[in-house]
């Protein structure tokens, strides 16, 4: 082990569940009983709330928790949009549950909300590091029709939809954003769509013609999250192989990749994937926390799940992470946030055991 490693890097993915008070709140907005006013202040209260006890983990660099989007990671950016029905396409989870995204009906496709515009009102309420979530350009792929509609192609819809998250990931680094992660859990879930792998390829292709914009030190700060879903504990592509998955995922010109492992059923499998196809100016986030799983793992557990990985991956391209955010629709109540703070802090707790006894046997070697 290379003796110079002295901090192994730890990053959460981005959401925490809502508190029962803003969720109360939203459904108030929603039936006209509180105005946009209102809700802006609980929305900053929420924000500052989240981000004081993120601090308090422990928690190296750490985000806004999410708060501000009212309904979930995926569909942010069209919040208050007019030009979107609701019948978009349907994505089933294990348990049975269904998530339906929205469908545009007419161009010109433009972000109704960006990220940036919420990290701008974040940070001033730390000074740490912070770090924004995206959805990527493949996932709002997806709200486009399979009709075509008239006067609007789909090609136009992806050039303007490559223009919006351009500038939202420029305006995120000008936000003051240490990190940009785009979340990518549709790409599993492709898989189990196509599994000619056709439509992962086109969105591998996508998020490249969005990645190739950037400059290589603004490629290096930014990461890609995968996942099979966490919605209710439940997913919507874990029986989908890593295998089909990792080699197209390392494609990605991203400098970070944050994988889920601690929830799969064979994760020394998955490691050894990993390993093969993580390039040498990439680093492999490890998901060490089984967001899923309402059991508070131990540090130990995780120093374990943390050994483990670095018998496969070099240390200098390690970090770890949680699976999948938690509760990353805002209608999720099957993590409480006592539970999430929990996971974190033995997240970031066993991290630190890990390093300590990497380095403890490598004095001894």
């Amino acid at each position: 082990m290379d003796k110079r490693i002295t901090i192994l890097p730890t990053e959460a993915i981005g959401s925490l569940p809502r508190t029962q008070a803003l969720m109360q709140a939203q459904r108030e907005y929603n039936a006209g009983q509180l105005d946009w006013i209102a809700m802006q202040a609980l929305f900053d209260e929420a924000v500052k709330q989240a981000m004081s006890e993120l601090e308090a983990t422990g928690s190296p660099i750490i985000t806004d928790g999410e708060q501000r989007k009212t309904h979930g990671f995926a569909t942010y950016l069209v919040e208050g949009g007019h030009n979107f029905a609701p019948d978009g396409l349907e994505i089933p989870f294990s348990d049975g549950h269904v998530r339906r995204l929205p469908r545009l009906v007419s161009g010109p496709f433009r972000y109704a909300l960006s990220a940036a515009d919420t990290l701008v009102k974040a940070r001033h309420y730390t000074k740490l590091p912070m770090k924004q979530a995206i959805i990527s350009a493949s996932a709002v792929s997806l709200f486009y029709p399979s009709e075509p509609i008239e006067g609007y192609s789909r090609a136009q819809f992806l050039e303007d939809l490559i223009d919006e998250q351009e500038k939202e990931i420029r305006g995120c680094f000008a936000a003051g954003a240490d990190k940009v992660q785009i979340d990518f859990t549709e790409g599993r879930l492709a898989l189990k769509l196509d599994p000619s792998g056709s439509v992962l390829d086109s969105f591998i292709e996508l998020n490249n013609r969005v990645l190739a914009r950037l400059t290589e030190e603004e490629r290096q700060r930014i990461g890609v999250h995968t996942c099979p879903g966490a919605d209710h504990d439940a997913t919507h592509s874990a029986d989908v192989d890593y295998a089909e998955l990792l080699p197209s995922l390392f494609e990605l010109k991203a400098g970070s990749f944050y994988i889920a492992m601690a929830g799969e059923a064979d994760p020394e499998r998955g490691l050894k994937i990993v390993a093969r196809y993580l390039k040498p100016w990439q680093r492999a986030f490890i998901g060490v926390i089984d967001v899923n799983d309402p059991r508070i793992e131990t540090p130990e557990e995780v120093c374990e799940r943390v050994l483990q990985a670095a018998r496969f991956i070099p240390l200098e391209q390690l970090g770890t992470t949680d699976d999948c955010g938690f509760s990353p629709f805002c209608d999720d109540v099957s993590t409480s946030r006592e539970t999430a703070l929990a996971k974190i802090r033995a997240r970031i707790e066993g991290t630190k055991l890990a390093l300590e006894r990497l380095h403890a046997g490598a004095l001894h070697e």
